[in-house]
């Protein structure tokens, strides 16, 4: 089992997790599931996350790193709050690490690939039926209570990925921001591949 502490609405997630999802396939090492924990920018920050701002984001990954990535997303729908679907995210690891790890997948998809609202309840509970999550089970205090976890683990940001002998904070992107203010982002791929090989070792 991988640990990532991450906010759902963190596009630098995005990139991570279906990185992460890809190379796994390619190895054939679908024995090594990954638990999405909640690290909630709106609470590390103080303020909800801005969506031109991460829309910028999103702009600036898609055209230096992840051609492939954010299809669909939409500034327009982008959640007021990441808290209920970080907190249907848990619930669903509480049915098992494989379907945790499917919703967790699966907002962000829709988040970033189809301009979904994943705020709305009504779209979570579609989310939890599919997933055969008890809508009763989902509860904020669990958010809350991953971030008080992940203080005391010392979490960078998100999302930062803890495997069996080491951690890492964004692994395989160097992140700066240049003096226009936009980001300016690297592939490390030695840091991703030090990061495989722990996670797959």
């Amino acid at each position: 089992m991988i640990e990532v502490f991450a906010d759902v609405t963190c596009p630098f997630t995005h990139v991570g997790l279906r990185r992460f999802v890809d190379r796994r396939a390619e190895l054939g090492r679908h024995d090594v599931v990954l638990r999405v924990r909640s690290w909630p920018l709106e609470v590390v920050n103080g303020s909800p996350l801005d969506a031109a701002f991460i829309a910028e984001e999103v702009d600036d990954l898609r055209a230096q790193v992840a051609p492939e990535l954010f299809a669909g997303f939409a500034e327009a729908t982008f959640p007021a709050t990441s808290v209920p679907a970080l907190a249907l995210a848990a619930a669903a690891n509480d049915v098992d690490l494989s379907t945790g790890e499917q919703v967790s997948l699966a907002l962000r998809t829709m988040l970033f690939e189809e301009g979904a609202d994943i705020a709305d309840e009504a779209v979570l509970r579609t989310v939890a039926v599919d997933h055969g999550v008890d809508w009763d089970d989902v509860d904020a205090s669990r958010v809350l209570a991953d971030h008080a976890e992940g203080v005391e683990r010392h979490v960078i940001g998100s999302p930062h990925f803890f495997t069996p002998d080491a951690d890492f904070f964004c692994p395989g992107l160097a992140i700066s921001r240049g003096e226009d203010g936009h980001l300016q982002v690297e592939p490390k791929a030695e840091v991703f591949d030090a990061f495989l090989a722990s996670c797959f070792a």
